[in-house]
C-alpha cells in the first residue's frame, strides 16, 4: 500500500513470516512494529473499551501473527490477527504512534500483565 502525502505511510510491509509490519513514512522515518504489540493495543472497542476504565490487557499473545492487511480508505489499515481479532481501524497516526512510542507502550502492557497476574503466552 502506497501514498505520497506528508506525514502518511509510503509503504506498508508484512514479513514473511507475519511477526512485523514495516511501516515507511513520507518524512524518511521507517518503523518496525511487533504482531503482538499491534495485536495487545488494538484501537478496536473490544480491547480499549469505550473510555480508559474498560481498557482490557489482552494475554498470551507472544505468538500471534498478522494474517492480512486491508486498506480501509486512505486512511487507515485493518489488520487481521492469526487469533482471529480484525476488528481494529489502524489510522495513520495510530500507526506512527505505534512507531514513536511503541518501547513505551510495551513496557507499560508488560507492566498491566505483571499487575494482573497474566503472561505474554
Amino acid at each position: 500500500m502506497m501514498t505520497d502525502d506528508a506525514g502518511w505511510p509510503v509503504e506498508i510491509t508484512l514479513s514473511r513470516d507475519g511477526r512485523r509490519l514495516a511501516v515507511g513514512w513520507a518524512d524518511g522515518a521507517r518503523h518496525e512494529l511487533s504482531a503482538e504489540l499491534l495485536r495487545v493495543e488494538s484501537p478496536s472497542a473490544e480491547v480499549q473499551g469505550h473510555s480508559p476504565e474498560q481498557k482490557t490487557t489482552v494475554p498470551g499473545k507472544r505468538n500471534v501473527t498478522i494474517r492480512d492487511v486491508q486498506q480501509v480508505g486512505s486512511y487507515a489499515v485493518r489488520l487481521v490477527f492469526s487469533d482471529g481479532h480484525d476488528t481494529g481501524i489502524y489510522t495513520w497516526s495510530a500507526l506512527r504512534r505505534f512507531g514513536d512510542e511503541g518501547a513505551e507502550m510495551f513496557s507499560a502492557y508488560e507492566a498491566a500483565l505483571a499487575r494482573q497476574g497474566l503472561s505474554r503466552g
